[in-house]
């Protein structure tokens, strides 16, 4: 599958699934026009016909898994909203995502959303959502690089221009995929660190396990993942267990892990196997 020179990776590169992911969230109605590129309906219509041999024998879908894991990080942001601990929720990696979007209508001025990306996408960001009509004061774009520990890209850098008296929740999907477990070790200790400072502290994520062999069709899967993203793809931690005890080694008080093939948010997504390949971390700093 031939991917257009302009997505190929570099040190400022737009993944190509920030494309593919915007133009599935519109698909299905979970996103604005807007949100959706060129690029990602070239990619989508790209990736069509092996998708589609994989749901022919019964294996999962990018579009199955992807689902899954938006609709479990949206119903948990949800119910920390709704509780009162969360007011305030920084997006790294934003890329495409409705999610702010989609909270800033439903909670106004009641939520501070802050999306962050690298500068390119962040730019391109920030010009759809003013074209959407949905900056503000209080649903902004930032620039972030999740692997500096500070500086004015730093998250430690966004988090402070935030209320401290006030929940924050950090939400990433779709970015610990592309670091080893050592880089994502070094991310969660950095979002542990940010978080510690406020009232309450959330980190919501997608992780894919290391089931070790998940079968041909997990494989086969894995292989075109990689191919399309241009680079290695990992599975981190050998189960829940392993995963919550690292990431409270990393700094966070509590942390559990949500199966999205079985949290009742996925609905009927929760058919496609791809559903099963994801998890959604529920990492609480205070």
């Amino acid at each position: 599958m031939a991917i257009h020179p302009s997505l190929r990776r570099g040190p400022d590169a737009i993944s190509p699934t920030a494309h593919y992911t915007g133009q599935v969230w519109v698909r299905h109605g979970l996103s604005h026009p807007e949100l959706a590129t060129w690029e990602g309906r070239m990619l989508f219509d790209a990736l069509r016909p092996a998708m589609s041999v994989s749901r022919a024998l019964g294996g999962p879908t990018l579009e199955g898994l992807l689902l899954a894991r938006h609709r479990v990080i949206d119903d948990l942001l949800r119910r920390e909203i709704e509780a009162g601990r969360i007011s305030q929720v920084i997006e790294p990696a934003c890329g495409m995502s409705p999610r702010g979007w989609r909270f800033m209508r439903r909670y106004a001025d009641d939520l501070t959303y802050v999306e962050a990306d690298l500068p390119a996408m962040a730019e391109r960001k920030r010009g759809a959502l003013a074209r959407m009509g949905s900056l503000s004061d209080h649903h902004r774009v930032a620039e972030v690089d999740v692997l500096r520990d500070e500086g004015p890209a730093s998250i430690a850098s966004i988090v402070g221009a935030l209320e401290f008296d006030r929940g924050l929740a950090i939400v990433t999907e779709g970015l610990l995929t592309y670091f080893d477990r050592e880089a994502v070790l070094a991310i969660c200790r950095r979002f542990a660190a940010a978080l510690a400072r406020f009232s309450e502290g959330r980190y919501l994520a997608d992780l894919r396990l290391d089931r070790g062999d998940g079968g041909a069709a997990e494989r086969a899967f894995d292989v075109v993942l990689s191919t399309f993203v241009r680079g290695g793809v990992y599975r981190h931690f050998a189960d829940e267990a392993e995963a919550a005890t690292a990431l409270r080694a990393a700094g966070f008080d509590r942390a559990r892990l949500h199966r999205c093939d079985a949290h009742p948010a996925v609905e009927s997504a929760r058919l496609d196997p791809g559903a099963a390949l994801v998890q959604v971390i529920e990492a609480a700093a205070r």
